[in-house]
């Protein structure tokens, strides 16, 4: 079951999606965290943030939609309160998202980071919705990314993974820029805008409007685009959107991704990602795969 991405090893390729799994450490009561190939913390800026005011995640048909903001502690905290206790499960690998205003503030946070112990790679948060400032305005804007992704893994001392917005009109093409700015790997997909009205009040049924959707109902676009990038990058892809069973996974790693990651699944049950780790390695067993990383890029497409 073991994968290895961007150089690191992880005992399966199954990943907590950032956002969906807090820092890591409040699972440990109610997951195996070891069974776990790691989580991505939720995104860490320089200074803590309060997000978004409520309300802020609603049910949709198939998903849901979140406006959360960016909640977190911010970076001192996380390297003093919330990271030390993670060294209890060194086998689950922490990947901490990183977010920012600026692109001085993304490099900031890294550099404080840097000299922290524990954590086996950073993903740039270029992608979240619900920010007004920042975050997607990166992953739309192909000069602001590549310069962001270049200055980002010039100043990393461990691998830059890039979770790319799926709200641009060529995935593959935003891939190829940060592959090209010097990306160890990329996720894909964040969740794609969208906003949901109370017809009887006629208000916005959050607060910021608009939020980011996820969950199955954006599986389909996420797999397509998954597929699409792997034919023109050659670094390591992590697939997410809508993954809720080991079927799902694997259609991922067949359409060409290295991991995968569960977000809105652990909102329905905390230990999804548990869960599935299980169930692939049950299914790989079932098939006759004796390797998981031999499904990455597995497709047999008749129209090749």
């Amino acid at each position: 079951m073991k994968v290895s991405l961007a150089g690191i090893e992880l005992v399966n390729p199954v990943i907590a999606a950032s956002g969906t799994f807090g820092y890591g450490i409040e699972f440990e009561e109610i997951v195996a965290l070891d069974r776990l190939g790691a989580f991505v913390t939720k995104g860490i800026s320089l200074e803590p943030m309060t997000g978004n005011s409520p309300p802020r995640m609603i049910q949709t048909a198939a998903g849901m939609l979140n406006a959360i903001g960016l909640q977190n502690v911010g970076v001192v905290q996380y390297i003093e309160k919330k990271l030390p206790p993670m060294k209890r499960y060194p086998e689950c690998k922490v990947i901490v998202n990183v977010f920012g205003y600026t692109v001085g503030d993304y490099i900031e946070v890294i550099s404080r980071l840097n000299d922290a112990e524990g954590i086996a790679a950073y993903e740039l948060n270029v992608s979240c919705p619900n920010v007004h400032a920042g975050g997607m305005t990166f992953g739309t804007d192909a000069g602001s990314l590549e310069y962001l992704v270049g200055r980002a893994r010039t100043a990393s001392k461990r691998p830059v993974i890039v979770k790319l917005t799926p709200n641009v009109t060529s995935i593959g093409q935003m891939a190829k820029i940060v592959a090209n700015a010097g990306a160890d790997a990329v996720s894909l997909v964040n969740t794609f805008l969208g906003m949901a009205i109370d017809p009887e009040t006629r208000q916005p049924r959050l607060s910021n409007i608009t939020g980011g959707l996820s969950g199955p109902a954006i599986k389909p676009i996420a797999l397509r685009m998954v597929y699409e990038t792997a034919k023109v990058v050659k670094i390591p892809i992590i697939g997410l959107g809508g993954i809720i069973s080991a079927e799902d996974a694997v259609e991922f790693l067949l359409a060409g991704a290295t991991a995968v990651q569960i977000g809105t699944a652990s909102f329905v049950d905390p230990r999804a990602a548990e869960r599935l780790a299980k169930d692939l390695e049950s299914w790989c067993k079932s098939h006759s795969v004796e390797r998981v990383a031999s499904l990455t890029g597995g497709l047999e497409n008749p129209h090749a």
